[in-house]
């Protein structure tokens, strides 16, 4: 009787770490349907009716994110202690009233998406970081900064080195991307 029980906790907390892992931001996020509309993800709360996404909000907000440069990186977390990928986007926007998901592949419907010469800074990127480049968008971040057409920097939280910015013309990251999209 004793070892059934045991079997059947062992059972169950092995479920529940399971669950946990394949939550994390980097595997395995189902993709909406295209044709599913974003709009049911308000951009704004109520109390952030006077915000507007505009060009002072964007570097602000830009600031913000690089304010948690070094914060490490911690599946499912939003705030200085650990922040995924998608993390950062929700937690930042957050704090500028912005209501979007908190998963990078549902962060990825919001807005419209935009080609590689149109990125501005302000805009997110989406990539597909399982090796050969196939599966669903799992990993996000925030452009930062275009210096010029080789160095189009953006901010995001790298599984190994926390929250960093990075240059999406490179050929790691080019090989996962998968679409940028102006959010608002």
């Amino acid at each position: 009787m004793k070892k059934s029980i045991h079997i059947m906790l062992f059972r169950a907390l092995l479920l529940f770490c399971i669950a946990i892992f394949l939550d994390s931001c980097k595997l395995f996020r189902r993709k909406e349907n295209s044709t599913t509309s974003s709009n049911k993800y308000p951009s704004k709360t109520n109390n952030a009716g006077k915000r507007s996404y505009n060009t002072k909000t964007i570097n602000e907000i830009v600031s913000l994110a690089r304010s948690y440069t070094g914060v490490p990186y911690r599946s499912g977390g939003t705030d200085g202690n650990g922040m995924d990928c998608s993390g950062l986007l929700y937690c930042v926007y957050g704090q500028y009233g912005f209501i979007i998901p908190r998963i990078s592949w549902q962060q990825s419907e919001i807005g419209k998406e935009v080609e590689m010469d149109e990125i501005r800074v302000g805009d997110w990127v989406f990539f597909v970081t399982n090796k050969g480049g196939t599966g669903t968008i799992n990993h996000a971040g925030i452009i930062t900064e275009l210096k010029n057409p080789k160095e189009v920097y953006f901010i995001h939280a790298s599984s190994s080195k926390g929250i960093r910015e990075d240059n999406l013309i490179s050929k790691y990251w080019m090989s996962c991307f998968a679409k940028a999209t102006r959010p608002f």
